[in-house]
């Protein structure tokens, strides 16, 4: 019995009468696997599934107009369970009993204990959003809010990271198209500096000019004294001392005057005509220097951004990883759950099934089974790989499908079973 008690729990036998379009219902599902209700629209197929739910899920699950309409008797369900236990709704108000093997009776807090709601309601899991699923995963596996504080941090980081590198390619934009000079000077030139050495060359030119203007002078006088002295011998004498002392002077003057030479003051004059230009090309080259260093700078952060990004998303995939999944390639990515990569919507009909079971399987490991509507949209292969699948999990699957072929387990016809031909009886799951 303990070893019963701790299998995951599944459905060994179903009885329903005069629910919804339910006539007469009563078949045994395939412990593992899938069992496939098939038959034409309207005949009972979603009322078997509606009947289940409402046995074994309670009140919530009980459906709108759960009486047949025109039965004179009142809706009866009758479930056994993998367990032992049955489950019986009947009566006037379809009360609900729970008599397990040693016949104790209970009621749905027995049922609760390992009889997941998604299972019996699959569709609510498989249309609510996709950060929903995601987070129910997440719930699943023990990591969801370490996982929401490491994307919180990833997101943020990455605004950042965007910002910082528009800002750096605006920066690098705007000095490269800022105008520069290479045969520019270093430093901005100064005119002051620039009058005062030509100030400097002006002064020691017209000192040259004073003493060549003072030799010429002595020698004006020189011959002037000269012609004095041959034309007034009688005056020799006197001029002689007069003589010898002027010569003295010009040897002195000459001296002076023969070892000068002009400086030019061209190119000062071009540098102070210049100044302004040199300066603006200086300016410019400086401001391109500056632009390029700030540019640089952001890129630079713009890099160590990224290296934290990736160290981020390292400790996400690796914390992803180590959990313990209920299904292999499972995953969250932008707050969405993920398989193999694909978002949910992205997902074959069959990955979405094989997903959707593994993570309700999960929120309650004592639930072996789930209830699927409307399998039609499925091809065979299809079908088959699912049904599978569920076998190797140790699942089992109770679906509906608009068919009679020989995918279908059960045929159900005007809410009762149909005896199916010899060819199906065999069946394909």
């Amino acid at each position: 019995m303990s070893e019963k008690l701790s299998a995951p729990v599944t459905i060994a036998s179903l009885e329903v009468e005069n629910v919804k379009r339910i006539k007469a219902v009563q078949f045994a599902p395939a412990a593992t696997g899938l069992t496939v209700l098939g038959g034409g629209n309207n005949q009972g197929k979603t009322s078997v599934l509606d009947a289940i739910a409402w046995a074994l899920g309670g009140e919530r699950f009980r459906p709108d107009g759960a009486a047949r309409d025109g039965a004179l008797a009142p809706p009866h369900l009758r479930v056994q369970l993998s367990n032992g236990l049955v489950v019986e709704r009947r009566g006037k108000n379809s009360a609900l009993t729970v008599t397990d093997p040693t016949g104790r009776r209970g009621g749905q807090q027995i049922l609760n204990e390992f009889v997941e709601q998604l299972a019996l309601d699959l569709p609510r899991f498989m249309e609510s959003s996709d950060r929903e699923k995601a987070d129910i995963l997440l719930r699943i596996i023990g990591v969801g809010d370490q996982l929401h504080m490491l994307d919180a941090q990833i997101k943020s980081l990455y605004d950042k990271r965007t910002a910082v590198g528009q800002i750096a390619d605006q920066k690098k934009a705007h000095a490269d198209s800022l105008e520069e000079y290479p045969d520019a000077p270093a430093e901005l030139v100064s005119a002051a500096d620039l009058i005062r050495r030509q100030q400097d060359i002006l002064a020691r030119n017209a000192e040259n000019q004073r003493l060549r203007g003072e030799r010429d002078r002595l020698r004006d006088r020189a011959c002037r004294l000269k012609e004095r002295m041959d034309a007034l011998q009688e005056q020799l004498r006197e001029l002689h001392d007069s003589y010898l002392e002027t010569m003295q002077e010009l040897e002195i003057a000459e001296h002076q005057a023969d070892g000068l030479q002009e400086e030019p003051t061209a190119a000062l004059e071009a540098a102070l005509s210049d100044v302004e230009e040199t300066n603006r090309k200086v300016r410019a080259n400086l401001e391109k220097s500056r632009a390029a260093d700030d540019a640089d700078a952001y890129r630079r952060q713009y890099d160590e951004m990224t290296a934290r990004l990736t160290n981020l998303r390292q400790r996400r995939t690796d914390l992803l990883n180590g959990a313990n999944l209920p299904l292999a390639g499972l995953g969250v990515e932008d707050g969405r759950l993920t398989y193999n990569g694909h978002t949910w919507r992205d997902m074959s009909g069959s990955e979405q099934l094989r997903v959707a079971t593994a993570i309700v399987r999960r929120l309650n490991p004592r639930c072996g089974f789930v209830l699927l509507d409307k399998l039609e949209q499925m091809d065979l292969q299809t079908l088959a790989e699912f049904g599978v699948w569920l076998r190797e999990q140790g699942l089992q699957a109770i679906a509906t499908r608009v068919s009679t072929g020989g995918e279908c387990q059960i045929i159900i016809e005007d809410g009762q079973v149909q005896t199916k031909p010899a060819q199906w009886q065999k069946g394909v799951f």
